[in-house]
Formats: structure tokens, sequence, C-alpha cells
């Protein structure tokens, strides 16, 4: 059976590997130094982010065998006490780690998320829980996030993602900011991001980092083949629809796709 062809990483994950490889060769010498601990290995800090091959995945994210992901990322932050924008200044975009425990807090939705009441003490393999951080997406100008911590997070039912082709580690939730996406998403809006679908869909939503911050808006392919970046708030002089031109060095880059929102009435 032939193995599976891998995408080249570019030149920013591969620098994002070398930051990473950096900061673990000091935390190791500065294990060294302290007679009284054990010299830090690959392997303590792969099983500190409770990974099932702990020194392999951390030997090949440091390699650039494999290129780094948020949660991957956030992970390893804790592990080695660094900031996230310290390794990848792209994936972090403003997220800061926070020192405390998260814990895994359960609110009460629809289908996708149980009631407080349907959620053991423990965690239990019919809930996947999913990393939820207080940056905003922009339904109107972009929000620049420029301080963004891992909240806690929210517990959603594995059936339901299972039927909506939606795997755990790919998934992050964040919020809405502003109306342009009436009534389809209001302000201060859940939403629930897949950030495995990065390519363009006709008519479906997507959060996108960008020169003017984070939007989230629903992307139309025009007649010739463009991509229009478009509100779904009808008040079109104050929401006017945009061009998503992958030539441009200012465009938006697509974060994920948002698979459920969750909020008021």
């Amino acid at each position: 059976m032939k193995k599976p062809i891998r995408t080249p990483l570019s030149a920013e994950q591969l620098d994002d590997a070398r930051r990473l490889h950096d900061i673990y060769k000091l935390r190791v010498k500065e294990s060294r130094a302290d007679p009284e601990k054990p010299i830090l290995t690959q392997t303590e800090v792969g099983e500190r982010c409770e990974w099932k091959s702990p020194q392999s995945t951390v030997s090949q994210y440091m390699t650039g065998k494999v290129a780094l992901n948020l949660e991957a990322l956030v992970k390893l932050s804790q592990a080695l006490d660094f900031e996230p924008y310290e390794v990848s200044p792209t994936l972090a975009a403003g997220i800061r780690r926070t020192t405390a425990s998260v814990d895994h807090t359960v609110e009460a939705a629809n289908s996708p998320i149980p009631v407080q009441s349907d959620v053991p003490e423990t965690e239990d393999d019919r809930y996947a829980f999913i990393p939820q951080y207080d940056a905003k997406a922009a339904a109107g100008l972009g929000s620049e996030n420029p301080h963004v911590e891992m909240r806690s997070t929210l517990a959603f039912k594995r059936e339901w993602l299972k039927a909506k082709g939606a795997k755990a580690e790919h998934l992050i939730v964040i919020y809405a900011e502003g109306e342009s996406m009436w009534p389809t998403i209001n302000d201060r809006d859940v939403l629930l991001i897949d950030r495995s679908k990065v390519d363009p869909m006709d008519r479906q939503v997507f959060v996108l980092a960008g020169g003017d911050g984070t939007i989230v808006k629903r992307l139309v392919q025009a007649p010739l083949g463009q991509w229009v970046l478009r509100s779904d708030n009808e008040d079109k002089v104050s929401y006017p629809d945009r061009y998503f031109l992958r030539s441009n060095g200012n465009e938006h880059r697509i974060i994920g796709k948002v698979i459920w929102r969750g909020g008021d009435l």
C-alpha cells in the first residue's frame, strides 16, 4: 500500500516549526541547569499534551513533518511555557494562553449541546469538548482580537458532529459581533467553526481573517467565477458586497466554515 502524499509545508509553517524547536532546546537547557530536576525530553512534552504517541508527535511538529494547528499550539504553549504568538503569529492571531485550568463548561442549547443534567461528572465518550475562545468574528467591520484567551469548552454530542461530517480536533468556538449577518447570525452569537473547511463553497458562511480584522460572511460565487463576501443583512448601504480576491496581498484568509450558531432569540 502506498503511503499518502503529504502536502509540503509552506515557508511560514517551517518557520513555526523552527521557532518551536528553538524554544524546546531552551527549555532543555534550563532543565539541565537544575540538578534536582530530570532533563526535559520530547516524550515528557508530549505526555503533558496528552498525546497517544508523545515523542513522535512532538518530533513531527518540531521538525516540520507535520504543520502545527491551533489546538496543538495551545497545548505546546502550556507544556513548554511560551505565548502562542512566539511560535506562530499567524495561528495565534492574538490568542494568549491562560495559566488557569480550563473547566469543561456546558451550556444548554439546541440538539448538539446536552443540557447540564445530561453530562456526567467525568468526561464521557458521548461528548466532544470543543475549546471556546473569547475571540470575535465581526458581522460588520473586522474585529482585531488583540488579546484572546481560551475561556472554557463546550460539550457537543459526538453523534451530532459525525452527522455533520465534522471532527472534534478541527473545531473551535468563538463569538459573533455586529449585525451584518442578521437574521442568520445575531450579535454575540456563539459560532462553531470547522477549521478543516478552508476552501470557498457557494452560499456557505465562513470566518475569515485579513488586514481589517476577523469577519464572518457568506461566500457567493459570481457568474465569472469570482467570489463575493456577502452580508445577510438586507441593508446593503451599510453592508455592501466585497470581492474575495486571492491574488490580493491584503486578501482575507479563510479560517474555517461556520457549521452551527447558538444564541439569544
